[in-house]
């Protein structure tokens, strides 16, 4: 999902809630009804101006707006994860690496690392 799907889903949102149509918010914008159109269907990215129009047009604030939209993404990003995917933070598999060589560190490096290898003795 792209930003701008995100923004103007929330947009489209918002604006249906209140029971407002494109026409009324267009116009308290001041942005056309084709323009905002596809804003809210996610084919044109609004510039903060515009964005901080519509929201006001649409009585919330861009944070609020904003907040919606992560939360949306977050939604939807977590939809897409298969079952087997594991997300590891940036830096761990770092950090991983380099205690694995300290002794009595509980970290193993696979031997695919450069890491030792077990004899079969």
């Amino acid at each position: 999902m792209l930003l701008r799907e995100a923004i103007g889903s929330g947009l489209r949102t918002a604006r249906t809630e209140r029971r407002r149509t494109l026409r009324d918010i267009s116009r308290a914008a001041r942005v056309s009804l084709g323009y905002l159109s596809e804003v809210e269907r996610g084919r044109k990215e609004p510039s903060s101006e515009l964005l901080a129009a519509i929201c006001e047009a649409l009585g919330i604030t861009v944070p609020e707006l904003l907040t919606a939209v992560a939360a949306e993404m977050v939604v939807h990003m977590a939809g897409e994860l298969r079952r087997d995917d594991v997300l590891v933070p940036i830096g761990q598999r770092h950090a991983e690496l380099r205690l694995a060589g300290r002794p009595g560190s509980p970290v193993a490096v696979p031997a695919s690392a450069g890491g030792p290898v077990a004899s079969a003795a």
